[in-house]
């Protein structure tokens, strides 16, 4: 039957088409069972070329399967090898693996040779390679005597290695007798072959131990050639020369090569000076990624050659005086490699097949053929092959086709053999995966379900999923030649069972697996980049969420490591934090979450900043006479950039141990020009800037001391003032040692008057800051300069100020001084100015003293308390504030310089007017009766002036805090005490009270009172106080609220149903008059409300426990009840401000009232 070969994977159609795999009868990817007869397969040998250790035992190895299982043989260069007849030889039992044992006795090289190993059953013969067994060498050098060598400087010289051949080739290296390497340079190197090349010798090469050690890494050996002696004498002067090439020689060369070895190009060359090695290829380019120098680029390496790397590469060397090149012809050849080897047939009796060996190589292999190990030219005839080159072509095989192919692809270079079966079964499919398998994926990624099978002639695959057995008709999934089902992209619905159904006409299986499709592990909160300075402390978040059926695993790497085994590193849930950071810390830092299914990672940065180094290496160049220049090396920018360079200097001469401030500079620059001055012993420091901040300060510069000059500045801050009456003192800021430009410094101070013909007076002076002129004229204007020199010269004119001699006592008081009284606190004081000579100093201004006439009461004092105002400048007037009315004051006016006050006008007396009082100093109220009230109080603590009366205002307040009619009563000056009558009972009144002079009216006070019920009342109200404390009566009065709840309710239902619940005429009816006061305004009663009901308009107006309100608790005006009178007036008598008519506050819950709860308004809030 004639199956067609299918690709290796095939995407189902959309549509009701059953998902079905037809297979091709090429099944590579699967393997013949083991309990089914099948020709050997050879599983395991020993390399082609096998060098083994002639100290340890031979193991040659030979490894198959099949069924029956193989037998094995062995021949050796060509020939059977009898293991039996060599009791050195085994043969590991169900193996064809040889084991010599040469360990007891014996020798390798006995057994050196070529062998191969045929495994054999019924079905046909598997054949290894030929593995060639060579024992390792590592021989000794030969003996030899090596004259020491004698060499000008500069002359080249090659030290011959010449190891002794080994197997495998030694590793060669020089050293000298302690076993340290010598050092190799551009100017010094080993070549390829071994030898130690010098393109020009030194003084310090000269030595006795250059020795050259053979590594022969098989046997773990290390042979030693004899030490050579190097002397290199020293010349005057060696004679440069161009390059010339020590290896390889002439002008070209050619170069062999397999594909896929290294290839290996070296050049040296001497001369003087150490010539360069540059590479190219003549006719390309070299390949990136595959091309390498060593050797300090003596060598060009290509790794896994191939023949496009086939020409000419040319090396070049060059130096000063020229430069040479050379040649190399490269030719890449090819051992075999395999284009397509022959895979294993497995076909049912009567089908076709094919086996096609190809393989290519430089030059072309030739392919042969063998069948169970013998040239298929003498191999028995089987009418169902025919041979076509390198394919072998069979049709309606049977089972007598069945067996081993071996195809042989050989050139000069190499070969290569592989095995290939042909067999011939006819078998029912079976499924090689285990039932009910469990595959897990995570969504959106692929899923492979695994249906491994075997059949001859091959099944077809079919797949279904649930369990009901619909077959899958989408186009989502995807079929490969193996039997594996493959969605492509799992989704949470893919979820389930899948069956696998194997058919061909033989028979049927199938096996169910099953997918679970879990959510992706996600990092939700990823680590960011952190830019941190060195010492502190950074926190790394990672927030992993994953599904609940699996398990997590959070790992933190650095730099794709593990992180520091350090105790400043701590991991938590979510975080890892590092403290103390230091520079290493710096790197990458992954968070790794894995659980069995998937892995996600996310990375961030971590920046370790800090402060600059200090810059080093300072040096003064270009050293002029006023300027220098100063050049520095950087230090580590610690990962953040140098902004500016800060650069100070110390004067050691003058101020040593203090940096001050020289220049910045850009943080790209390392040298500043700075500008000097004179006679400075100048040292230099540099700090570095960043954005972290300053560096420490580098170490100073070298000491650079400037040339001496004049000075070029003079003092400043120059004055002239006078101490004393009679002198000039004149100051200046005395320039420091680094204005000095040179050694003496010295002042030449210089005066005259200014309104004179005077000539200048001048005398030198030290390194001070005073000079005093005495004998002056006091307070004369004076012409002052002072001059730097020094023992150079003088600083250049000095510019002039003017100052004054010193200052005396004014002699003259101003006159015509007289006052203007502008009302009872304020007055206003007028004088003439006194003439500016007699002032005798700097006007400062004028200074009056004022002082109130004591009464006689206060007239045996000493001591009068005078008050000052000073008016500054040259001021005639001035305001008096603050004064008390109705006063006498007396007053004089004086002349101020900078010495001190003149002397005093003569006193002025003057009187203030009456002004208004202040507010009675207390208001209290006694002996409240049924319809009076009696106001007592103390007359103001300030009146003023003459009282001429009080005025007394007063208005009822009802229960609901609305205010009566306001009564107006006016009080004669000289009462303290005043009666009320005919009054309302049981009712509160507010009080205004103020005194009067005729200035106008003074500030108010303010009080409330109630008047008095009757006694029986008042007994009932005390008794109800008495009782109302007790347990029981509180308890009665929750029950009665308690009935009169539920009444209100019963009289809301009636109410709703219709019936009449005549409440309101029984209150009428039972009306008690006694609790029910009358009002006076309406003649209505209204319900009784104790101090309960009113809450007081101001916290200021609460009264005290004696009744007595003082001035400074009485807060209340009738601004608060909406009208009232003001608290301030003119001297005039007019209003200084109106209160506005607001309306009393609303009351709020609480006793704010002196007075005690009655009971009786608590029993009518019930009713």
């Amino acid at each position: 039957m004639q199956l067609k070969i299918m690709p290796k994977k095939k995407r189902l159609p959309a549509g009701r088409v059953p998902l079905i795999l037809f297979l091709c009868q090429m099944i590579s990817a699967l393997e013949v069972p083991l309990d089914l007869v099948q020709p050997p397969t050879i599983t395991q040998q020993s390399p082609k070329d096998y060098i083994v250790d002639p100290r340890e035992n031979i193991v040659i190895q030979c490894e198959a399967k099949g069924k029956p299982p193989p037998s094995f043989s062995w021949t050796r260069n060509g020939t059977h090898f009898d293991i039996d007849k060599d009791p050195l030889v085994t043969m590991r039992p169900g193996s064809g693996t040889l084991v010599i044992n040469i360990m007891s006795e014996g020798k390798a090289e006995t057994y050196e040779g070529i062998y191969q190993c045929t495994a054999r059953n019924e079905r046909g013969a598997a054949i290894s390679n030929n593995i060639v067994i060579r024992p390792s060498r590592s021989p000794l050098w030969t003996k030899e005597k090596l004259e020491p060598i004698t060499l000008q400087n500069g002359q080249p010289l090659v030290l011959p290695c010449r190891p002794p051949v080994g197997l495998p080739p030694a590793i060669i290296f020089w050293m000298d007798n302690s076993f340290q390497r010598l050092p190799q340079s551009e100017r010094v190197s080993q070549g390829l072959n071994g030898d130690l090349y010098f393109s020009n010798v030194l003084p310090e090469d000269t030595r006795e131990d250059y020795i050259c050690y053979a590594r022969f890494n098989h046997t773990q050996t290390i042979q030693q050639k004899q030490p050579i002696s190097l002397k290199v004498i020293s010349a005057k002067s060696s004679r440069e020369r161009p390059p010339t090439f020590l290896t390889p020689e002439g002008n070209a060369s050619h170069k062999e090569e397999l594909r896929g070895n290294v290839l290996s190009l070296e050049c040296i060359a001497e001369g003087l000076p150490t010539p360069i090695i540059y590479w190219i290829k003549e006719d390309g380019i070299l390949p990136t990624n595959r091309t390498f120098y060593r050797n300090f680029k003596k060598t060009l390496q290509i790794i896994q050659v191939s023949e496009s790397d086939s020409g000419n590469y040319q090396c070049i060397a060059k130096n000063a005086l020229g430069a040479i090149h050379h040649t190399i012809s490269v030719t890449v050849k090819a051992a075999p490699y395999w284009i397509m080897a022959p895979r294993n047939l497995v076909l049912s009796p009567g089908e076709d097949g094919t086996l096609i060996c190809r393989a290519y190589g430089n030059p072309k292999p030739r392919i042969s053929w063998l069948t169970n190990g013998v040239p298929i030219e003498i191999a028995p005839d089987d009418p169902s092959r025919r041979i076509d080159g390198d394919t072998i072509i069979f049709s309606n095989v049977q089972e007598r086709s069945s067996a081993v192919y071996q195809c042989n692809a050989s050139n000069e270079y190499g070969y290569l053999l592989a095995n290939a079966f042909v067999n011939v079964l006819a078998e029912p499919p079976r499924i090689l995966t285990s039932e009910n398998t469990l595959y897990q994926v995570i969504a959106n990624r692929p899923a492979f379900l695994d249906c491994a099978f075997f059949g001859s002639p091959l099944p077809t695959i079919e797949w279904f999923k649930g369990a009901k057995g619909s077959a899958l008709h989408e186009d989502i999934y995807v079929l490969h030649e193996n039997g594996t089902l493959e969605i492509p992209v799992a989704q949470k619905d893919s979820t389930g069972t899948y069956t696998c159904v194997a058919r061909n006409k033989l028979g049927i299986a199938k096996n169910e697996v099953h997918l679970e499709v879990k959510d992706p592990t996600r990092i939700l909160k990823q680590p960011e980049y952190a830019i941190v300075q060195r010492g502190s402390t950074v926190s790394f978040e990672c927030k992993v969420k994953h599904d609940h059926t699996l398990i997590a695993t959070v790992t933190w790497l650095k730099d794709n490591g593990a992180l520091p085994n350090d105790e400043r590193f701590t991991v938590d849930k979510d975080h890892l934090v590092v403290t103390d950071v230091r520079d290493d810390d710096g790197g990458t830092y992954t968070c790794a979450a894995n659980t069995t299914l998937d892995d996600v990672s996310a990375s961030a940065e971590l920046s370790v900043v800090d402060v600059p180094n200090p810059p080093f290496d300072l040096e003064l160049t270009n050293q002029l006479d006023k300027s220098v220049q100063l050049s520095w090396t950087p230090g580590d920018d610690n990962n953040s950039p140098i902004t500016k360079f800060v650069i100070e200097y110390e004067d050691a001469m003058h101020e040593a141990g203090l940096w001050h401030h020289q220049a910045e500079v850009s943080g790209t620059q390392t040298t500043a020009q700075l500008k000097l001055s004179p006679y400075v012993n100048y040292s230099f420091r540099v700090m570095a800037e960043n954005s972290i901040g300053r560096s420490l300060p580098s170490e100073g510069s070298e000491q650079y001391l400037t040339k001496a000059a004049e000075p070029d500045k003079n003092p400043t801050a120059v004055e002239g003032l006078g101490s004393e009456p009679d002198n000039l003192v004149i100051t200046w800021k005395p320039l420091n040692g680094f204005e000095s430009n040179g050694p003496g410094l010295q002042y030449r101070v210089s005066w005259r008057q200014r309104d004179g013909d005077d000539e200048w007076t001048s005398v030198v002076v030290a390194n001070v800051s005073k000079y005093i002129v005495s004998g002056t004229p006091t307070f004369v204007p004076y012409l002052i300069k002072v001059q730097a020199l020094n023992d150079v010269g003088f600083a250049p004119e000095p510019a002039v100020v003017m100052g004054h001699s010193g200052e005396d006592l004014p002699m003259v008081a101003p006159g015509n001084v007289h006052v203007n009284v502008l009302n009872s606190t304020l007055a206003e004081v007028q004088w003439d100015s006194v003439p500016l000579k007699s002032i005798r100093g700097h006007l400062q201004g004028y200074r009056i003293y004022y002082w109130k006439a004591q009464s006689p009461s206060q007239r045996n004092r000493r001591h009068v308390e005078k008050k000052i105002l000073t008016f500054q400048g040259s001021k005639t007037h001035g305001m008096l504030p603050g004064l008390e009315p109705f006063s006498h004051y007396s007053l004089n006016v004086r002349v101020v310089n900078g010495k001190g006050e003149g002397p005093a006008s003569p006193d002025r007396a003057f009187s203030t007017p009456e002004g208004v009082p202040s507010a009675p100093s207390s208001l209290k109220i006694v002996n409240p009766t049924l319809d009076s009230l009696t106001l007592e109080w103390d007359p103001p603590s300030h009146p003023n002036g003459v009282l001429t009366e009080y005025t007394l205002k007063y208005q009822p307040i009802n229960s609901t805090h609305e205010l009566g009619p306001l009564i107006d009563l006016k009080i004669p000056a000289n009462k303290t005490r005043w009666t009320l009558k005919n009054l309302n009972f049981s009712t509160r009144y507010k009080f205004y009270f103020y005194a009067q002079t005729s200035a106008g009216s003074g500030s108010q006070i303010t009080e409330e009172a109630i008047t008095t019920m009757d006694e029986g009342k008042m007994a009932m109200a005390s008794r109800q106080v008495d009782i109302a404390t007790q347990g029981w009566f509180i308890g009665l009065m929750c029950a009665v609220a308690l009935l009169i709840l539920i009444l209100l309710i019963v009289c809301f239902i009636r109410r709703n149903k219709g019936g009449k619940y005549p409440v309101k005429e029984k209150e009428d009816a039972h009306a008690d008059p006694e609790i029910q006061p009358m009002k006076e305004d309406d003649g209505t009663f209204g319900e009784y409300s104790d101090a309960e009901d009113h809450k007081p308009l101001k916290k200021g107006s609460r009264t005290p426990s004696d009744r007595t309100v003082k001035k400074e608790d009485s807060d209340d005006s009738l601004v608060d009840y909406g009208e009232g009178v003001n608290g301030q007036f003119n001297e005039d008598g007019s209003f200084i401000g109106q209160y506005s008519g607001k309306k009393e506050k609303e009351p709020v819950e609480g006793n704010e009232s002196s007075e005690a709860p009655s009971p009786v308004n608590a029993m009518n809030s019930f009713v």
